[in-house]
């Protein structure tokens, strides 16, 4: 990522994040559960310049009665399923860590970072309660403490088995019929407090070597985590003051960690809806609300999230102050009604806010990943970092892998 940009993201959460976006006309709610309104929603997010694209997900039923959208496909297929129709579009799906294993989720997030030729991401996620412990069956609901050690866990066993293959452990010498050199394949031998994991991976180094791995800081158990694995870090705030603040306490909490501040990026939520004129916007989330009564009108955290309601011109304006006043390395705008956003923005990018970078943000002295220039990790001015076990000598049982 040069100096010159400010990351742009968006969230698809369905329909939208107001619960009651289905309902407007141009909501194409009847196309919901097909591929075609993914495809063009992330095309059209893609059109429009922006960086990445968050896929929500969860193993529970969506809250609110029978006026609510229910109903949820998988968001790691969402993403390969638009990878191959897209070409420089970060594809950051959430997975859960909660009952799913780690091992999956390694081989899932690698399989679509092949897919997508290195434009991967992984948001973690944990799940929350006893619904959604009831539809696995395997274990209890987890307070937060427990729920984000766990993924704390989960994610350094995903990072070792996306590193069990060094990159050139792929021969494919014809002469010998060698296809693995399998002195390059590595136990990672793991073993905490919920996981043991032998490895490696089945899946080859997929093309960053380690997918981008983003976290929402929404609790303090969650924080810390984020602040630990985190190359993403997504945060909220009400206005500019508490976003700048924020992003400070973060980044210093980084340099705690032993982190280096300049490699992470911290991206605020806001919650946005856009329309011709600023009246027919407020007029149009009234409406929204309306149809959404008694139902909550607000998404997952959205009582401490900024909302702006306007046209793609104030949008700018707010974005172009977050970046210039440094209180955030990037946005990730979550549409109440995503046809509408997405009308919107396709029909006058947001491009021109990105004149300038954060104060206190450089470039990272290891530089971006030049093997892939097209990569999610070289849009955000990463190195592809090697495998941790390249350097490692080959013991006699890896040798009779």
């Amino acid at each position: 990522m040069s100096d010159s940009d400010f990351f742009l993201a968006v969230e698809l959460a369905g329909t939208g994040v107001h619960p009651a976006s289905w309902r407007r006309d141009d909501s194409r709610a009847e196309d919901l559960f097909t591929g075609g309104y993914w495809v063009d929603a992330i095309a059209a997010a893609e059109s429009f310049g922006v960086d990445a694209v968050f896929v929500p997900d969860s193993f529970g039923v969506q809250q609110g009665g029978h006026g609510v959208t229910r109903g949820v496909l998988d968001a790691v297929a969402i993403a390969a399923r638009v990878a191959a129709v897209t070409r420089g579009i970060g594809l950051i799906p959430q997975a859960a860590v909660t009952h799913t294993e780690p091992f999956h989720l390694s081989k899932a997030i690698a399989s679509l970072d092949f897919a997508s030729l290195g434009r991967a991401g992984w948001e973690v996620t944990v799940s929350v309660g006893a619904e959604q412990a009831r539809a696995f069956g395997r274990k209890g609901a987890q307070n937060a403490q427990a729920l984000w050690h766990e993924a704390d866990e989960a994610i350094e066993v995903v990072a070792r088995l996306w590193d069990s293959w060094e990159d050139d452990a792929e021969v494919r010498d014809e002469s010998t019929g060698r296809f693995i050199d399998r002195d390059k394949l590595h136990y990672i031998d793991f073993v905490g407090d919920n996981f043991s994991v032998k490895g490696p991976s089945i899946t080859p180094r997929s093309p960053q070597g380690l997918p981008i791995v983003a976290v929402r800081a929404a609790d303090p158990a969650s924080t810390a985590v984020a602040i630990q694995r985190a190359d993403l870090i997504r945060s909220s705030a009400t206005d500019l003051d508490e976003a700048a603040a924020r992003r400070t306490t973060l980044r210093t909490a980084l340099v705690d960690a032993g982190r280096d501040p300049d490699a992470v990026r911290v991206l605020l939520d806001i919650d946005v809806h856009l329309a011709e004129t600023v009246p027919a916007a407020h007029d149009e989330v009234v409406q929204l609300d309306r149809w959404a009564e008694p139902i909550a009108t607000a998404g997952p955290g959205a009582p401490n999230t900024l909302r702006h309601i306007g046209t793609s011109d104030t949008l700018r304006e707010l974005l172009a102050a977050f970046r210039t006043a440094g209180a955030a390395d990037g946005v990730v705008l979550r549409p109440l009604a995503v046809r509408a956003a997405l009308r919107h923005l396709t029909a006058a990018p947001l491009l021109g806010i990105r004149t300038g970078h954060p104060e206190g943000v450089r470039i990272p002295t290891t530089g971006p990943d030049t093997r892939n220039p097209g990569s999610l990790r070289a849009r955000l001015g990463l190195p592809r970092p090697a495998s941790r076990y390249a350097e490692a000598s080959t013991s006699t049982s890896e040798r009779t892998l």
